[in-house]
């Protein structure tokens, strides 16, 4: 129950980035804790907690994108937008509370972009993304969740930023944009 309490949050989120659909993700999530719960006798401490858990969400993760395939249909989920807290980052507000209608819609069609532009990734290059930007991982601790080197966490990243920079281009029709 401790676990659940404290990482459920930062693995739905993990996995949300990785399938793009609230249910699954819930799945995703649900199959990593009964794996961490089944494997805990096997948990040697050699690396901390936190990276091994991240693993086999990640690992779950990438096994449900390779079975139900990468092209599904994005699920857009806007609870979060109903659970803001500030003006503006929900649904279009009335310009009356200080919100400006065309900047919220801006907002939306950007985090849209986003969810689209995650689905082009591979799961490897999308997992490090959402380690590094979502969860602000190190590299060292993205390396060992990963289990591969530093080097190669640092070039997944690198091509997986660029990726996602043509793909937000093409989507958000920035052809003023240069990817370089």
């Amino acid at each position: 129950a401790e676990l659940v309490r404290r990482y459920q949050r930062k693995a739905y989120s993990l996995a949300f980035g990785m399938v793009h659909n609230a249910d699954d993700a819930r799945d995703v999530v649900q199959d990593a804790f009964v794996k961490v719960h089944r494997h805990l006798p096997n948990f040697k401490g050699d690396s901390s907690f936190y990276t091994w858990f991240y693993r086999i969400v990640v690992n779950v993760g990438i096994d449900h994108v390779r079975k139900h395939g990468r092209n599904q249909a994005v699920d857009y989920d806007d609870t979060v937008a109903h659970d803001a807290d500030g003006p503006g980052d929900g649904e279009l507000l009335p310009s009356t509370l200080g919100v400006n209608p065309a900047t919220a819609l801006g907002r939306r069609e950007i985090r849209e972009a986003i969810h689209k532009a995650l689905e082009t990734l591979s799961p490897n290059h999308r997992a490090v993304l959402l380690m590094r930007e979502s969860e602000g991982m190190s590299y060292e601790e993205m390396a060992e969740a990963m289990e591969c080197s530093k080097g190669t966490i640092m070039s997944r990243l690198f091509h997986a930023r660029k990726n996602m920079q043509r793909v937000l281009i093409e989507l958000l029709g920035g052809s003023n944009y240069k990817v370089s």
